[in-house]
C-alpha cells in the first residue's frame, strides 16, 4: 500500500514538474538588425473545429458546419492566392511531411522595423467554380496557416474561464455573416424585430416551415478575406539586435476596385458563384515591442483552455486506481497466499481431494493456444509500441521536442519505432517458445512484416483517397519510399537480430509444470465471464484514465492545434496501461478459478480490446456524426481504427506479458508431483 502511494505521488511529482516543460531554448535564434528581410512562410489550409458564425450582431449562431479531415495545399489551383516569380518548397522533417505540412516561400516582402501599410500583393480573377469552392471552406471555418521566424501566425483570444490573453495558431480564410433577407436583398428593418426573432429562432432550429413565406429569412454569407494586417512583435537586445516573439494577423475582406485604400468600408468581399470575381490582394506590417523574451515566445501559443478539467480528472482517477488497486492486490494476494498454503503439500495426481480451483489446471495452463503465432506476433509488435511511445511521451514531458521543429514528435517516433524492432521480435520469439512452438522461423519472418505491413498498406490504401481530392495530406511517394526504407534497412534487421537473440538465449519456455496429453474439459462459464461481457467490462476503467486526453489528442490530429500537455498524457498513459494489467489478471485469475485454462488470448483481449472498443466509440461521437462526403467518412474511420488497433496491441501486449508471468509465478508456488 505504502508502495504504490510513494509511486503514484511520484508521478504526480513528475507531471507537476514537467507537465508545461515543452520548451527547452538552445534552439538557434535569429537575430535581425534594422532593415534585415524576414521570411514570411505559407503552409497548407487547414479546418477547424472552434470556427463559429455570427449574425449582423456578432452573435454566434448554429449552423451547417461540416467536418473536413483533410487541408489544402496553399497554392492549389483552385484558391488563386499571389505566388512569387519562383515557389520553392521548403525542407521538411519525415514527421512533418507524414502529418501534412507542405511550407513554401511567399511574395510577401518583410523587413525589420519598416512598417508598410496597403502594399499590393497580385490581383487575381477567380472563375465561378472555383469561387463556389472557396465559399464552402469559409464556410466550414478553414484557417490560414502561415510562418514567420518559425512562429505560426496567429490570432488573439480571450478565454475567460482563465482570464487570459493567449494566441491560437492560424487565421480564418474568411467569414461567415448570417444576414436577414427579403426578396434576395439584405434588409434591416426595426418594425418588424420581432418577425425576425422568429425568423432566426427558426433558422437555428432548421424549421424552415415555421419562416414566414416572402417575408423575412435568415441565409449565410460568405465574405472572403483579401487584406492582411501582419502585427511582428519584436524584443530589443540592445545594439540595433532584434529577435521576432510574436506574430499575430487580422484577415480582413474588402470589396474594392483599385489599390489605393485598404480602409475596412463595411462593403465585404463576397465571391459571386455565378460569375467571375476580380479579387485584390494587399496586406500592411506594423511592429510592437514586446518584453518577452525569445526563449518565452512560445509560451503564449500553448495555452491550456480548461486546465482544472485535467487536473480534476487526473487527481480523481488516481485517487479511484489507489484505492481499486489496493482492494484487489490485497484480495487477490490473500486469497493466493490462502490457496497456495492449502495445496502445496497434496500430491495434485493421487491424493488430491478438491474439486475446484485454479490448482486442477495446472496440466492444461501451459498448453499452446489456438493460432499461438498470431499472438506471440501481436504480443511482440505491441511491446514495440509500447517502449516507442513510452519514450517518446517521456522526451516529450522533459522538454526536449521544441513546437519550432516542425513534426519532431512523429519524426521521432518512427526512428524509436525501428530501433525497437530488436525488442520486439525478442518478445515475440520469446512467448512463442514459451507456447513451445515448433515453427520459429516463421515467428522470425512474420513478427517484423505482418503489424507494420498491415499498417503500411492501410496507410497507403487511405493516400490514394488523399490524392483523389487534391489534398495537402497526401504522402508523397518519396516520403512512402522513405518509409519503406527505414522499415527493411533498419527494423526488419534489428527484429531478425532479436528473434535469434530470443531463440538461443530466452528461457521463458521453462514452465513448473507439464502438459497433459489429454486436454482438460472446460465447465460451463457464468455469463459475465463469457467474451463479450469481459470485453465490455474490462475496458471501462482503462478508458477512463486516458478519457480526457483524447479531446485534446484529436483536437490536434485532426484540427490542427498544438498539443503540448505531454506530463497530463505520460501520466494518463501509465495509469491506462497499469489498469489494464490489473483488470486483465483479475479476468485470468478468475477464469483459471473457473478452470478455464485457456487463458492466453482472454488476458491479450482482456487488456487490450476492450479499452479499444470504447476509444473507437469516442472517436465517432468526437464528429458529432458531421462529416462531409465519402472521403472523409472514409479517413476518419481509417485512421480511428488504426489508432484503436495500436491501442489494443499496446494494453493487450502488456496486460499477456504480465499475466504470463503472473501464472508462472502461482503455479511455481505449489508442488506437483
Amino acid at each position: 500500500m505504502n508502495s504504490l502511494l510513494t509511486s503514484i505521488l511520484c508521478l504526480i511529482s513528475f507531471h507537476i514538474i514537467f507537465s508545461n516543460a515543452f520548451y527547452i531554448p538552445g534552439i538557434s535564434a535569429n537575430t535581425y538588425h534594422p532593415g534585415d528581410p524576414i521570411e514570411l512562410e505559407v503552409n497548407r489550409l487547414t479546418p477547424s473545429m472552434y470556427f463559429e458564425h455570427t449574425d449582423e450582431n456578432g452573435q454566434s449562431v448554429a449552423n451547417d458546419k461540416e467536418h473536413f479531415l483533410y487541408s489544402y495545399d496553399y497554392y492549389y489551383d483552385k484558391f488563386h492566392f499571389c505566388r512569387p516569380e519562383k515557389v520553392e518548397r521548403k525542407s521538411e522533417s519525415l514527421g512533418s511531411v507524414l502529418f501534412g505540412d507542405r511550407i513554401y516561400n511567399s511574395p510577401f516582402e518583410l523587413y525589420m522595423l519598416e512598417p508598410k501599410e496597403c502594399v499590393p500583393l497580385c490581383k487575381t480573377t477567380i472563375p465561378a467554380d472555383d469561387a463556389k469552392f472557396i465559399n464552402k471552406l469559409i464556410k466550414n471555418g478553414f484557417f490560414y496557416n502561415w510562418l514567420i521566424d518559425g512562429l505560426p501566425s496567429a490570432r488573439k483570444i480571450y478565454d475567460s474561464k482563465t482570464e487570459s490573453i493567449f494566441y491560437s495558431s492560424g487565421f480564418p480564410l474568411g467569414s461567415v455573416s448570417v444576414e436577414h433577407m427579403s426578396g434576395g436583398s439584405k434588409v434591416t428593418i426595426p418594425g418588424v424585430s420581432k418577425l425576425v426573432n422568429e425568423a432566426v429562432k427558426a433558422y437555428k432550429k432548421r424549421e424552415a416551415k415555421n419562416v414566414p413565406a416572402g417575408l423575412i429569412t435568415a441565409e449565410e454569407v460568405e465574405y472572403f478575406a483579401n487584406h492582411f494586417n501582419i502585427h511582428i512583435e519584436y524584443h530589443d537586445r540592445g545594439n540595433n539586435n532584434y529577435r521576432v516573439v510574436g506574430v499575430t494577423v487580422d484577415p480582413i475582406s474588402i470589396k474594392r476596385d483599385d489599390f489605393e485604400s485598404c480602409t475596412p468600408t463595411g462593403n465585404q468581399l463576397h465571391l459571386n458563384e455565378n460569375a467571375e470575381n476580380q479579387v485584390l490582394f494587399t496586406y500592411s506590417v506594423d511592429f510592437i515591442k514586446s518584453e518577452t523574451a525569445w526563449a518565452t515566445r512560445w509560451d503564449k501559443y500553448l495555452h491550456t483552455y480548461d486546465p482544472s478539467i485535467q487536473w480534476f480528472s487526473l487527481i480523481n482517477f488516481t485517487i479511484v486506481v489507489v484505492l481499486l488497486s489496493t482492494i484487489v492486490i490485497h484480495a487477490l494476494l490473500r486469497a493466493l497466499k490462502k490457496d497456495i498454503s492449502r495445496y502445496t503439500d497434496l500430491n495434485l495426481d493421487n491424493s488430491f481431494t478438491e474439486d475446484s480451483g485454479w490448482k486442477l489446471t495446472h496440466g492444461d495452463v501451459f498448453r499452446m493456444p489456438r493460432k499461438a503465432m498470431v499472438l506471440s506476433i501481436y504480443v511482440g509488435s505491441g511491446v514495440q509500441l509500447f517502449l516507442m511511445i513510452l519514450c517518446c511521451l517521456t522526451v516529450a514531458a522533459l522538454g526536449f521536442m521544441s513546437p519550432s521543429y516542425r513534426g519532431a514528435l512523429p519524426t521521432c517516433m518512427f526512428v524509436l519505432y525501428a530501433i525497437f524492432g530488436f525488442v520486439g521480435s525478442y518478445t515475440s520469439m520469446g512467448v512463442y517458445k514459451f507456447f513451445h512452438g515448433p515453427y520459429w522461423k516463421a515467428n522470425m519472418i512474420l513478427t517484423p512484416l505482418l503489424v507494420p505491413g498491415s499498417m503500411l498498406l492501410l496507410i497507403i490504401f487511405l493516400n490514394f483517397f488523399l490524392l483523389g481530392v487534391h489534398s495537402s495530406g497526401t504522402i508523397p511517394a518519396s516520403t512512402i519510399i522513405l518509409m519503406i526504407c527505414l522499415w527493411l534497412l533498419v527494423s526488419v534487421p534489428l527484429s531478425f537480430l532479436g528473434s535469434f537473440v530470443a531463440f538461443k538465449k530466452c528461457n521463458w519456455n521453462d514452465n513448473p509444470t507439464t502438459v497433459n496429453e489429454i486436454p482438460r474439459e472446460i465447465p460451463i462459464q457464468p455469463w459475465y465471464m463469457r467474451s463479450i461481457p469481459v470485453v465490455l467490462l474490462s475496458g471501462i476503467v482503462p478508458f477512463g484514465a486516458i478519457a480526457v486526453e483524447l479531446y485534446f489528442i484529436y483536437s490536434s490530429l485532426w484540427y490542427n492545434k498544438i498539443f503540448y500537455m505531454f506530463g497530463f498524457l505520460l501520466v494518463s498513459f501509465i495509469l491506462m496501461i497499469f489498469t489494464s494489467v490489473l483488470v486483465s489478471i483479475i479476468v485470468v485469475y478468475h477464469s483459471l478459478c473457473l478452470e478455464n485454462w485457456r487463458w492466453q488470448w482472454r488476458s491479450f483481449v482482456a487488456g487490450g480490446l476492450g479499452c479499444a472498443f470504447y476509444i473507437f466509440l469516442y472517436s465517432i461521437a468526437f464528429t458529432r456524426f458531421k462529416f462531409t462526403g465519402f472521403v472523409s467518412i472514409l479517413l476518419y474511420m481509417g485512421y480511428s481504427s488504426l489508432i484503436c488497433v495500436v491501442s489494443c496491441l499496446i494494453t493487450g501486449a502488456v496486460s499477456f506479458m504480465c499475466n504470463m508471468f503472473f501464472v508462472k509465478r502461482i503455479f511455481t508456488s505449489i508442488k506437483v508431483h
